[in-house]
């Protein structure tokens, strides 16, 4: 099944993609029962080798979940050989473009969790709550009777997040469960929000928030359907609630409103994504340190971090890859 995006690509991708527009991203995931969990990873592997496709893809008994990139080709290749097994047949992927490749090499982890909560109990794939369309999110968004909650981690809502969110403040989906027992429910019992609106990057940890808050007896909750990719995919930029940028699990780092490279770059020392105005503080030293964790590592560690932006700067000016930088943290 071609996607809506799929077919936008398609019309913006006839012929050969111009340079800025080299690599196809495509990330997508699905809550599904699954079994032979080897036999499908080694597939993948061997697929993604001969495409040329990177990236990562996270198998478990509840489902998948991946982002890659790769030529365009190969990367439509990945999907297709996934979608021709009946249980992913509708697998949507959200698609955009990036002018270099996003990853180092492929791999096919064997997860409990596609995403970790560490809840067995919750069954996203037997019950979620109502899916909101892209298109009916604001409305939602702005209703002063809806509780708006960000289910990602707080580095990532500080990027960027819609008008009237709630950050759990939280560094790992983990975490999610306590924060809705010990701030959600004293905060629905003091407000009674006649709906709970959750969004995430993708749409998997809000999918699987639902499930938890369903399971914990929570009414009237939503999510956004497709996550922010989606919402971005299909809104006007400028028009929505979105502000900011959203933090993406590749080398990009983020993506503006029309889903192109965003101003984010990681910092080295602690692989947390700055904005432009975080790297014009004292604090940040390129590859050494920055406001994130400035202060944590010993002078010795500062000095191999050094030598180390050293030599990718090095490798830079000769136009080679170099395999100390470091990619962004998936979760």
């Amino acid at each position: 099944m071609t996607s809506a995006r799929e077919a936008n690509v398609d019309a913006d991708g006839e012929g050969a993609p111009a340079p800025e527009r080299a690599f196809l991203v495509a990330a997508f995931y699905k809550f599904v029962a699954l079994d032979e969990l080897a036999r499908r990873a080694e597939s993948l592997r061997a697929l993604a080798n001969t495409h040329d496709v990177k990236g990562t893809v996270l198998l478990a008994e509840e489902g998948i979940n991946s982002t890659v990139s790769g030529p365009e080709a190969g990367v439509r290749s990945l999907l297709a050989h996934l979608r021709a097994d009946p249980k992913l047949a509708d697998l949507e992927a959200k698609l955009s473009w990036a002018p270099s490749q996003g990853f180092y090499r492929f791999k096919v982890r064997i997860k409990r969790e596609i995403v970790t909560m560490g809840i067995p109990q919750v069954k996203p794939a037997e019950r979620v709550g109502t899916y909101v369309a892209p298109h009916a999110w604001d409305a939602l968004v702005r209703d002063p009777e809806t509780l708006v909650i960000d289910t990602r981690n707080s580095f990532e809502f500080d990027l960027g997040t819609f008008e009237r969110a709630i950050d759990p403040a939280t560094k790992s989906f983990g975490e999610f469960p306590r924060w809705v027992e010990e701030t959600l429910r004293p905060l629905v019992a003091e407000r009674k929000p006649k709906h709970i609106a959750m969004f995430c990057t993708g749409g998997i940890r809000c999918e699987k928030a639902t499930s938890y808050l369903i399971e914990q007896g929570f009414e009237g909750v939503h999510h956004l359907q497709g996550g922010i990719l989606k919402y971005l995919e299909d809104t006007v930029p400028g028009q929505g609630t979105f502000r900011g940028e959203c933090f993406v699990f590749d080398q990009r780092v983020s993506v503006n409103e029309r889903l192109e490279p965003g101003e984010a770059i990681l910092c080295h020392a602690c692989r947390m994504p700055l904005r432009q105005r975080d790297r014009s503080l004292a604090s940040y030293v390129p590859g050494v340190s920055c406001h994130h964790c400035i202060g944590l590592h010993s002078n010795e560690r500062r000095e191999r971090f050094a030598e180390r932006e050293h030599q990718v700067a090095l490798a830079t000016e000769r136009g080679d890859a170099h395999l100390g930088k470091v990619m962004p943290r998936g979760g």
